[in-house]
């Protein structure tokens, strides 16, 4: 009998753990909240299997396809815009199938907490026809990955798990699965037939994707991630899915309400469970029976629904009840099925949290490198000039007027590429990250370079993806094991991209950096600008302490330009009742990178003396 133990784990976490219990024996992926964590709690484990952070999701999905085809259980993490980027290979995998378990993880998140959009990839299941296992709890998510993998096997097909960020950032006690041996022969199985999608391989292995799809539902839906609860001359019928479920339990439980209920937590949608729900409600001669569908985004299971429905004497709502954007709470949910009822539906929130909290809009950290290069990039090519950018923690440039645009990972390159070429005659400087500019910024170089383009790129290395938790990347010369590896060189791939004026400058000396950009402007062409200082966390982490700076106030004349340069450690005091002059100061926040000396025209700002 296998052992099980019980931890308060991150849900992360406990899917980290899941896959080691599971024998996998390949893990990729690329860092993107809220998913960052599995690898990292993975590797933390030491495991006996492969695990690597990928230069993107792309390359991680076929890392891991190739794993499986050679009969290795795998997995492949990532964010819900990740799986954009690994689309392609996503696609015709579900065709070609694979040999050994693969999971798909993709980390939606509701809400855009860290997200430039909320896409639901219950549709990249339902346009690919590729299973998907929706948790509702960090133990669900737990238990699903190794129904997955079996799943997976069974059926030779990937499987999606989907936690939300509710799921992979909530905690609780987690009950640790036991440990598989799943006895695979691990070996490449030449299947080209299968595994080589010409278009005649590819019309056939279209025709065997379909033939699976109603034994799969069959399966997936008999499966206890799918419970429904029938509640006899019910007047109401609640169908909700993953984590929406949990709300929708605690806002029936707070009402009072007797409804018959499903939660849904595995796609292709369980049919049969629908059918047995809107039976249980129409049995109502009078009134109408009443059907509500409550799921984060998309109206995925309500449009099953409404199919099913058809000529029924029933009234279904969705998302005429419930938003179709942001993150569901149980205010949102109770407040639908009061409406749903015919009861009061204001919904109960709770006085601590109709507290009205302050707007504090995100900004870099004191001594972040970016505030420094994005000083001197706006001083040299000057307030009228473009500023593409793009994905990162560097994005908050926005604030300071260097972020014209950000749409996508890399898009910052290319973007800047079409606006010079439909005639913009003001100069153009893009901004990416290095974790990002090796992610998918090198394709848009190249073009740049190849097409004639002249702009002025900057890579702001600061050597992490420090957005997502500061993880390694190829550039830094450390694996997700924190082992050494081959360090990728910035100038030497921009070289080789064609690029002919490559500046590097430390943003921290404000001349340096100021001189550098004002030679990529007047350079004619493609120019590069690698702005290289490390993250004032990632630094502070290893020990290293600066001296900090404080403000003379005999010296200081009032002229804010240290409060304009926007680091969160100046203050400026105003004028006092008996009319003396405001001050800037500077607070204990300051970890001591002096750029705001530098940016000072009065000398006011000196290091604190030891």
């Amino acid at each position: 009998m296998l052992k099980r133990n019980i931890r308060y784990q991150l849900g992360n976490h406990a899917i980290a753990q899941a896959l080691y219990n599971s024998g996998v024996d390949l893990v990729s992926g690329y860092p993107g909240t809220p998913s960052s964590e599995i690898i990292e709690a993975l590797a933390r484990l030491k495991p006996d299997c492969h695990v690597e952070w990928s230069v993107n999701e792309k390359v991680a999905l076929e890392v891991a396809i190739g794993a499986s085809w050679s009969g290795g259980r795998s997995a492949a993490t990532m964010k819900h815009v990740g799986l954009n980027v690994a689309s392609d290979p996503f696609m015709t995998l579900a065709y070609a199938g694979v040999m050994s378990g693969l999971v798909i993880i993709s980390a939606d998140d509701p809400g855009c907490h860290s997200s430039q959009n909320e896409q639901d990839n219950r549709r990249y299941a339902q346009f690919a026809r590729i299973p998907c296992l929706d948790p509702a709890t960090p133990q669900e998510a737990c238990d699903m990955v190794s129904y997955a993998f079996n799943f997976s096997e069974k059926f030779e097909m990937p499987v999606i798990l989907r936690p939300t960020t509710r799921v992979c950032h909530g905690k609780s006690d987690i009950t640790m699965p036991g440990t598989e041996n799943p006895g695979k022969k691990i070996g490449f199985e030449k299947r080209p037939q299968q595994w080589v999608m010409l278009p005649p391989h590819a019309r056939v292995r279209h025709n065997v994707l379909m033939e699976k799809q109603s034994i799969m539902a069959e399966a997936l839906g008999s499966s206890k991630w799918n419970q429904l609860d029938i509640v006899k001359s019910a007047k109401l019928g609640i169908i909700a899915s993953g984590v929406a479920s949990v709300y929708a339990r605690e806002a029936m439980d707070r009402l009072g309400i007797k409804a018959s209920f499903l939660k849904i937590s595995t796609y292709p949608v369980p049919l049969n469970l629908i059918e047995q729900l809107l039976d249980s409600v129409e049995q109502l001669p009078d009134p109408v029976g009443q059907v509500l569908v409550i799921e984060e985004l998309e109206p995925v299971v309500e449009e099953a629904v409404r199919s099913i429905s058809g000529t029924r004497n029933l009234d279904v709502h969705g998302k005429d009840m419930v938003p179709i954007s942001g993150e569901l709470n149980v205010s949102i949910v109770e407040a639908a099925i009061s409406k749903v009822a015919g009861l009061d539906n204001t919904p109960r929130v709770p006085e601590e949290l109709s507290v009205e909290l302050p707007n504090r809009p995100p900004v870099m950290c004191p001594g972040c490198p970016h505030r420094a290069t994005y000083y001197a990039m706006k001083k040299a090519f000057g307030k009228s000039a473009i500023f593409p950018g793009d994905i990162g923690c560097y994005t908050l440039g926005v604030q300071m007027g260097t972020m014209d645009t950000c749409l996508c990972m890399g898009a910052s390159i290319t973007t800047a590429s079409g606006i010079y070429h439909a005639g913009e005659t003001e100069p153009i400087c893009c901004s990416i990250g290095d974790s990002t500019f090796l992610h998918t910024g090198i394709p848009g170089l190249l073009n740049a370079v190849y097409n004639g383009a002249d702009i002025t790129v900057t890579i702001l290395d600061n050597r992490t993806t420090a957005m997502t938790g500061h993880q390694p990347h190829a550039g830094t010369g450390l694996n997700v094991l924190g082992d050494a590896t081959f360090m990728a060189s910035l100038e030497d791939i921009s070289k080789s991209c064609g690029v002919e004026f490559v500046g590097a400058t430390d943003p921290f000396d404000v001349k340096e950096t100021f001189d550098v950009f004002k030679q990529a402007r007047e350079h004619k062409g493609t120019a590069v600008v690698i702005s290289r200082q490390e993250c004032i966390i990632t630094a502070r982490r290893r020990g290293i302490r600066l001296t900090p700076f404080t403000v003379d106030p005999d010296e200081c004349q009032g002229c804010k330009a240290c409060i304009r340069f926007g680091c969160p450690a100046s203050s400026f005091i105003e004028s006092t009742e008996e009319g003396e002059k405001g001050k800037a100061r500077i607070s204990e926040l300051c970890v001591g990178c002096g750029v705001c000396a530098q940016v000072c025209p009065f000398d006011a700002i000196k290091e604190v003396s030891k």
